[in-house]
């Protein structure tokens, strides 16, 4: 049995269970645009290590800082899933 003929069973049995079963199936993730998804990730590789250092510096402050963002970002994050 050649690979596609292997990937044309797969694809078939998919179609079936999500026919059968429609909750398995989903909504493709929605994708950011290479540069945004970039810019993204440096900055928040840069807020990360600011908040890394300012745990250390500034203590409990510091850490209170590194909550709060963590906490901001995490509603940011399921705000912009619930939105798509």
């Amino acid at each position: 049995m050649s690979t596609e003929d292997k990937r044309r069973e797969f694809d078939d049995i998919v179609a079936r269970l999500t026919t059968d079963y429609p909750t398995l199936s989903r909504a493709p993730w929605p994708r950011w645009p290479r540069p945004v998804l970039i810019t993204v990730l440096v900055a928040a590789g840069v807020v990360w290590g600011f908040l890394s250092v300012a745990m250390v510096a500034w203590g409990v402050r510091g850490v209170l800082l590194t909550c709060a963002v963590v906490t901001v970002a995490a509603v940011a994050a399921v705000l912009d899933a619930r939105k798509s």
